[in-house]
């Protein structure tokens, strides 16, 4: 199932929270080595977008979670298709 997530951190100084800030990219290399997530993108200001590949809705909770417990963050969330299941469903009908 794909997801994509879009986090706004929580109203604080960067330099708050900039050792903090260093824990991410490892953890999110680890997804991405893990199969769990296909990218991961800075947004520009604040903020992150994840597109995560994960098998249930538990799985993606628990992410979100770990992310939020070392910035804590709003998040958005799309379901989203793969463009040849979008193809799929396109042709069904």
């Amino acid at each position: 199932m794909l997801f994509l997530a879009i986090s706004s951190p929580h109203p604080t100084r960067p330099s708050d929270v900039r050792e903090q800030r260093k824990l991410y990219w490892p953890w999110a290399q680890d997804k991405l080595d893990k199969g769990l997530a296909r990218a991961f993108y800075a947004r520009t200001g604040r903020g992150a977008v994840a597109l995560f590949d994960v098998a249930s809705n538990e799985e993606l909770h628990r992410l979100l979670t770990e992310w939020s417990e070392m910035i804590p963050a709003e998040f958005e969330i799309y379901p989203l298709l793969d463009p040849d299941a979008a193809v799929q469903f396109l042709n069904e009908g």
